[in-house]
């Protein structure tokens, strides 16, 4: 199900061949093939994005699919950003993994054996998915390089819990629950529930399963003291922070490529704050973005946003943080 990166991504507007100060993405990022990465014996960071190309648990969902396409997309927009990072600092595309046919389960193995060896050679992992049951991969690698006792805190920025039953078959609406019912050592907190998003029932679950969780109509840009605070107290926690962003979550008039849109969504500047402010974690260990569906978007809206939230969390672990420390 691996598909190796493609350089032909990476184009965009060239300001200069041999200026550094005037470089953007397309001009540093390095696309290796996932087998030949080397262990980091460096001191500057490394980035490695690796894409999910499934929307299988969205059809499974009754989703409107096509967020398959989104890892292709974001990184079109990625790279005609302009480079800020310190000097040394590497991001590498090492491709995707593709859902073959139905089979979900196997692609999310398959990308959390890769998320893995990311972590073992000392690479943060920027995951573009893919409907939200990228997510499932995502923790599945960070559980199988961090072994069964860590204590992993799971973050959610989402306006659904996610937290469906999975008696029939897992989808993009069941994994949080996945996780809890089987992994007594992973926490969960989501962050920008809407009430219309979600049935009593669904809350419901969320009380049995102790689902720590912040309402969208009690967060603001200006109001963010509290909710910075309780996710501070949450990081320290645990052992190690995963962080995955569901473009649904944000506003329909800044996000409408999404599967099911949300007209009283966050609005991006708040997101931005919130994954700045969780990332800047000593402990953050990987983070995904997932449901940007370029077939849905308009004039490339969701994606464009995507992009840039992708480029604002790497510039803030790449800030604050050296990647050894992470592990």
């Amino acid at each position: 199900m691996y598909i190796q990166p493609s350089a032909d991504l990476w184009r965009g507007r060239i300001d200069s061949d041999n200026d550094p100060l005037s470089f953007r993405y397309h001009q540093q990022v390095q696309t290796v093939n996932s087998s030949d990465i080397s262990p980091s014996n460096e001191q500057a960071n490394r980035f490695a994005i690796i894409g999910f190309q499934c929307d299988e648990g969205v059809r499974r969902n009754k989703g409107r699919v096509g967020a398959a396409e989104g890892p292709e997309a974001i990184r079109k927009a990625v790279a005609k950003l302009p480079w800020h990072f310190k000097p040394g600092t590497q991001v590498l595309d090492i491709g995707d993994v593709k859902c073959d046919g139905n089979q979900m389960e196997a692609a999310q193995e398959e990308m959390g054996a890769a998320i893995s060896t990311l972590h073992k050679k000392g690479i943060f992992p920027l995951i573009l998915g893919g409907g939200h049951e990228t997510f499932y991969g995502h923790y599945l690698g960070a559980r199988k390089y961090l072994g069964p006792d860590a204590k992993i805190g799971i973050v959610n920025i989402d306006a659904h819990f996610d937290l469906r039953p999975y008696d029939q078959e897992p989808s993009s609406g069941t994994m949080f629950k996945q996780i809890l019912d089987q992994d007594p050592n992973s926490r969960y907190m989501v962050i920008g529930i809407q009430t219309q998003g979600n049935t009593k029932t669904l809350f419901e679950t969320a009380r049995k399963l102790n689902v720590q969780y912040i309402l969208e109509d009690s967060l603001s840009i200006d109001r963010l003291d509290e909710p910075k605070k309780e996710i501070s107290k949450f990081a320290r926690e645990h052992d190690a922070i995963i962080l995955t962003l569901c473009t649904d979550g944000i506003s329909s008039a800044f996000a409408p490529g999404v599967s099911a849109p949300s007209p009283f969504g966050l609005e991006p500047k708040l997101v931005r704050a919130l994954i700045r402010h969780i990332v800047s974690h000593d402990n953050i260990l990987s983070f995904d973005i997932s449901e940007v569906n370029p077939s849905l978007d308009e004039e490339n809206k969701t994606v464009s946003l995507a992009a840039s939230l992708v480029n604002d969390a790497l510039l803030t672990i790449d800030t604050k943080h050296k990647m050894e420390g992470t592990t």
